[in-house]
């Protein structure tokens, strides 16, 4: 028996035991090169924004007050900048990735599963992002526009990391029980995810004194049983924690 590469191995394992490209990949905020911008990526990984531009279906502000403000984005290939005023505290986003199933090759189409003979796995995959460009002071009210969310219910919003967070994330304005949660999105992505309990509400560890990405998937019914198997919401909320002065 020939001997089977290293290389081969983890290839044949990411195709079976990772999850989809257009599951995992998610929406969050972040400073590139000076500039405010929305983020699509996995981890460490940042794709290009531009090119999905159309799957974008809403962008939003709010003051510290949840008072909209106008929020923009801006393409400037290949990045998604985002044009804010000052008093903008709060900027969400919702992209719609549409429909994929997996085949029994494993490979994943934009079909739904009744295109699809032999089909794994289908679904409608929604992405949601929450940032915080002005920590609060205490526990935030759900924000207005987003089906999905994860807001922070902490009487003090963490200055440093190591220090604890209470989050909650909630579907549709209830708790979304059972849903799991990583709280270090961008440099820990593989991560084992806790489940969120029956009252939505999870404390996490602060991980960086910098860009901290939360995500949260939650799976629900599908829209057409026909079409798909489920609908699966991937939420994030990111925020920075300021650094010692230079």
């Amino acid at each position: 028996m020939k001997q089977i590469s290293k290389r081969f191995l983890i290839l044949a394992l990411a195709a079976t035991s990772y999850p989809s490209i257009v599951g995992a990949h998610g929406i969050w905020f972040a400073q590139r090169a000076g500039e405010f911008a929305m983020v699509y990526g996995h981890g460490a990984e940042d794709l290009n924004l531009v090119k999905r531009q159309q799957k974008i279906t809403s962008i939003s502000g709010f003051d510290a007050q949840l008072k909209p403000v106008v929020a923009t984005l801006k393409p400037v290939d290949p990045l998604m900048l985002v044009d804010v005023p000052k008093e903008a505290s709060i900027i969400t986003a919702t992209m719609d990735n549409g429909v994929w199933t997996q085949g029994p090759d494993n490979k994943w189409v934009d079909k739904t599963k009744d295109e699809v003979a032999g089909y794994k796995d289908s679904g409608q995959y929604l992405k949601y992002a929450l940032h915080l460009r002005e920590l609060p002071k205490g526990a935030l009210k759900p924000i207005p526009g987003l089906t999905a969310q994860i807001i922070p219910v902490s009487e003090k919003f963490p200055s440093h990391r190591g220090e604890k967070l209470r989050v909650k994330v909630l579907i549709e304005g209830k708790p979304a029980a059972g849903a799991k949660l990583w709280d270090d999105y961008v440099n820990d992505p593989d991560q084992k995810p806790r489940k969120v309990g029956k009252d939505g509400i999870v404390t996490v560890t602060v991980r960086n004194q910098g860009l901290n990405v939360l995500k949260a998937e939650i799976n629900t019914a599908p829209q057409d049983a026909t079409k798909t198997k489920k609908t699966e919401h991937l939420v994030t909320l990111s925020f920075a924690l300021q650094h010692i002065p230079e």
